[in-house]
């Protein structure tokens, strides 16, 4: 993606889809000209601040639809949560390399928290049939979870904090303690998309027991 092909568009804020008690996806008017490739993301900018936000829409939507996490802390994220339907913004994009690239080994996707965006978009444009790795604290926060059931090979929901779920296949951990103790062995395609700490430490992993491996990363704050 060359400079040449980033440009600035105006959006306006269509609709609002709570996720959980602090998560939801937003939606906004799909600019004329504008396109993007399933992974890449979205800069916007409102008085003085600017975010970057995963699309989560396939390409052919008639919206663009984003994951934004409220917590309190994160400037943007609060204007775009509480932001009224109708509220105009500006983006520029598309930006970033974090795209699907076909291949013969497996391909294992792993994502922590709202870093699934980039991963909602590939799925939504077609792409199926991978590993899926999610990594949250807690049940609630499996965002898009009907989604990766239905198109992921396998599915697991790693939950870090003691959970009284009923759902037999959630595994009690991080996506580490998985990687290195139930993952086969064997050469795989890697997308890591979350804290940096979380990209590390795979990427330890991945050195240590997956020799033959390609990773692909996109740190997601």
């Amino acid at each position: 993606m060359n400079s040449e092909s980033i440009r600035e568009y105006a959006t306006e804020l269509l609709g609002r889809k709570n996720l959980s008690e602090d998560a939801c996806e937003l939606r906004f008017s799909f600019p004329a000209g504008f396109s993007f490739t399933p992974g890449q993301f979205v800069r916007f900018e409102s008085h003085g601040l600017k975010r970057d936000y995963s699309i989560t829409t396939a390409p052919n939507d008639k919206g663009i639809e984003l994951c934004v996490r409220d917590t309190g802390t994160g400037h943007f994220s609060s204007v775009l949560a509480s932001a009224e339907i109708g509220t105009e913004f500006r983006f520029s994009g598309p930006h970033g390399y974090f795209v699907y690239r076909p291949s013969t080994r497996p391909v294992v996707f792993v994502a922590t928290g709202t870093g699934v965006a980039p991963f909602v978009s590939m799925t939504r444009s077609g792409i199926s049939g991978y590993i899926f790795l999610h990594g949250v604290k807690h049940t609630p926060d499996l965002y898009y979870e009907n989604l990766f059931r239905n198109a992921a090979r396998i599915y697991v929901p790693c939950v870090s904090r003691s959970s009284d779920d009923a759902e037999s296949d959630l595994f009690q951990g991080k996506v580490t303690d998985y990687l290195g103790t139930v993952l086969e062995r064997r050469p795989y395609d890697f997308y890591l998309c979350g804290k940096r700490e979380m990209i590390r430490d795979v990427t330890f992993l991945v050195d240590d027991y997956f020799p033959g491996a390609r990773i692909y990363t996109e740190v997601f704050y």
